[in-house]
């Protein structure tokens, strides 16, 4: 990935901050709690839900399995169809490659479409340093670009920001950018959208080029998809002459057939729709609809180093609807800014540290961004262990080993400052493999209860600074068993 946003702490640092900032909290608590509930009653209308999540996850895993043959098959159906397949190793390459075809049409700027991938790539700031003006046009999206803002939500980039703070940044900025915002705007919603509608209008109809994601590359016929709420989406894919679309490699899916799955199992997941309002697809150029010009620029940038990680893999199932980011307790409290990656939440606590390395600060800390209450592994609709992942990686960071990078297997040395964690563990395998030490161990525990501290010495001020010392019982649960059932109990 380019890196993480510029200055980010790491995440117990920046989770700090944001845990103090009351608006912010009441502003996820809100907005959360109403996106899951309106989720869990759309998904209770499907008495094949579960079916549909298996489903979704063994197509995911097939394609994952197969991932070279389904992306040769595609680039072929996409240059069958007219289009023009460029294929991008990492953020620099993907960022030359859109930059030189926007040039070629001699336009200083594009609308886009709402893309992860782009953000992830650091594609705007690359525009903006060769002279093209990027016009973000998702609704949350102009919120975090007007502001000069980061996204804090998959699925609402807006999400930590209320009505008055969206009224006061259309008032002060929208003129900077193009249409200024109407006299008098007031913090309703029907007179915010308004204003972006009309702000964004004349962008799209002055618009040359497009620059999209998608949701989905099928690879049988060489069609993209995308889903959206807005109709944004479909303006900027069928307006401008030229349409170049940025996409993940493990986006892809092999048929029509297992598309449907998705689009029944995405729309209840993030938006608690039965269907999206816009569904988008498009399959190369022709001359009579649409752009004249079709390019997919097919990214890896870490992507298959993950898929080489049998336990980390399944990260890359994930269809970003951003249900675990809604479940999440730590989400809900920090937001999405303290994880220093366009991916928050549960889902970026595992693949952030999976594309970016676990090198920096932030990405070293990012496994422990979770209570391990599996709450987001049971609303994933492609059944992602998350938490299973998080201890993954979480190993990977104390213990270090080997991992692949850039298709080389290298081996990790330890990150710093785990010395005493390692050393606890190590510690606990030896007692616990140890009957009679644990025993001893348990006893010596409970005679000293009551000199015992209230909170931990040294490196364990970090774990006992926030919590309470569970307290010791005064008898062993063994000691106990055999009072109370006798000697010949077996405990």
């Amino acid at each position: 990935m380019s890196g993480t946003f510029v200055g980010m702490p790491a995440f117990p640092e920046a989770a700090r901050a944001a845990v103090g900032d009351a608006t912010l909290r009441a502003n996820l608590r809100h907005a959360t709690h109403t996106i899951r509930d309106k989720r869990a009653r759309a998904v209770a209308e499907l008495d094949d839900w579960a079916r549909l999540r298996e489903a979704g996850k063994r197509i995911k895993d097939h394609t994952l399995r197969h991932l070279d043959r389904y992306l040769l098959r595609l680039e072929e159906a996409v240059t069958a169809a007219g289009g023009t397949v460029h294929w991008a190793v990492d953020a620099a390459d993907a960022n030359r490659i859109v930059t030189r075809l926007v040039e070629e049409t001699g336009e200083s700027e594009v609308v886009k479409v709402k893309s992860m991938a782009t953000q992830e790539i650091g594609l705007n700031e690359a525009l903006e340093a060769a002279g093209v003006r990027a016009y973000e046009t998702d609704l949350a999206e102009l919120i975090v670009q007007l502001g000069h803002d980061r996204p804090s939500h998959i699925l609402v980039p807006a999400i930590h920001r209320n009505r008055g703070e969206i009224r006061d940044i259309f008032r002060t900025e929208m003129g900077r950018w193009g249409r200024p915002a109407p006299e008098g705007l007031t913090d309703t919603p029907a007179e915010l959208a308004e204003a972006a509608r009309l702000h964004l209008r004349e962008k799209f109809l002055r618009a040359r080029v497009g620059i999209s994601g998608a949701n989905f590359m099928v690879a049988e016929t060489g069609t993209l998809v995308v889903v959206e709420s807005e109709g944004n989406g479909r303006m900027c894919l069928t307006l401008p002459e030229t349409l170049i679309s940025v996409v993940g490699v493990e986006k892809v899916v092999p048929t029509w057939r297992d598309l449907e799955v998705f689009l029944q199992t995405l729309p209840r997941s993030s938006t608690a729709e039965r269907m999206n309002p816009y569904t988008s697809t498009w399959t190369g150029t022709t001359d009579s609809d649409g752009p004249r010009a079709f390019h997919l620029v097919l990214l890896d940038n870490g992507r298959t180093d993950a898929l080489a990680d049998e336990v980390g893999r399944q990260a890359l199932r994930c269809i970003r609807c951003s249900a675990c980011l809604n479940v999440c307790p730590v989400y809900e409290r920090a937001g999405g800014h303290a994880y220093g990656s366009v991916y928050p939440g549960p889902i970026g606590a595992i693949l952030s540290p999976q594309l970016r390395g676990t090198g920096s600060a932030v990405d070293a800390s990012l496994p422990y961004a979770s209570s391990l209450c599996g709450a987001c592994y049971e609303v994933c609709p492609v059944a992602i262990d998350i938490p299973e992942v998080l201890v993954h990686l979480r190993e990977r960071v104390v213990e270090g080993g080997e991992v692949t990078r850039r298709g080389v297997r290298v081996r990790l040395r330890p990150a710093k400052g785990h010395a005493a964690e390692r050393a606890a563990m190590r510690a606990a395998r030896w007692v616990l493999g140890r009957p009679g030490a644990l025993r001893a161990g348990q006893r010596l525990a409970s005679r000293t209860r009551a000199v015992h501290p209230r909170t931990l010495p040294g490196p364990g001020r970090a774990w006992s600074a926030t919590r309470d010392l569970p307290p010791v019982p005064a008898e062993p649960f063994r000691d106990w068993w055999r009072r109370t059932h006798g000697e010949g109990s077996g405990a």
